[in-house]
């Protein structure tokens, strides 16, 4: 069920199961980024128009616009709401951000917070800038630098991290 790229804002569409297990399908799309509260009240709204008697059970059965991040069939609303949050403040990159971590939100935060070091066309580049904003390199060596072999050490060995979204737009955290 993982979602890509969308540029919508993060919904998710709540299936009631009561409807769902006699074989009529009932459900709405609710945008995620409501509020904990306010999405459970909408859940409620369409259990309670529900075409069984008595609906009480839900599960989330799609999503959208939550960039990459992955959303389960019963993950928590609170959950939900707060990766739709993250994702509205962090667009693609949050969401990118989030699945290098395995879904886990305070380490997204952190990188994006404290480990961020910019946009840049490739690793190498990144390199190449720290490189020369920290050391004066003389002309005669310049084009003696091996910026692309110094990128795959520093990735290699775990200073750096990437996360690549288009061509030539390499984001690059440190690794540490």
């Amino acid at each position: 069920m993982e979602k890509t790229r969308t540029n919508t804002k993060p919904r998710i569409y709540v299936a009631c199961l009561a409807a769902y297990n006699s074989g009529t399908l009932h459900g709405a799309w609710i945008d995620a980024g409501l509020g904990e509260d306010e999405v459970r009240g909408e859940i409620a709204r369409m259990l309670a128009a529900s075409p069984e008697p008595d609906a009480e059970e839900y599960a989330i059965h799609d999503y959208e616009g939550f960039e990459g991040a992955t959303i389960e069939e019963y993950s928590g609303i609170g959950r939900v709401c707060e990766l739709a949050g993250f994702i509205a403040e962090h667009g693609e990159l949050g969401g990118a951000v989030l699945s290098h971590f395995g879904g886990d939100l305070d380490e997204a935060r952190g990188a994006l917070e404290d480990r961020y070091l910019g946009r840049y066309r490739s690793l190498a580049d990144y390199l190449e800038g720290v490189t020369e904003e920290t050391i004066s390199v003389p002309d005669a060596l310049r084009y003696y630098i091996d910026y692309e072999a110094m990128a795959r050490d520093a990735d290699i060995n775990g200073d750096v991290f990437t996360i690549q979204l288009g061509h030539h737009e390499v984001h690059v955290f440190s690794g540490h």
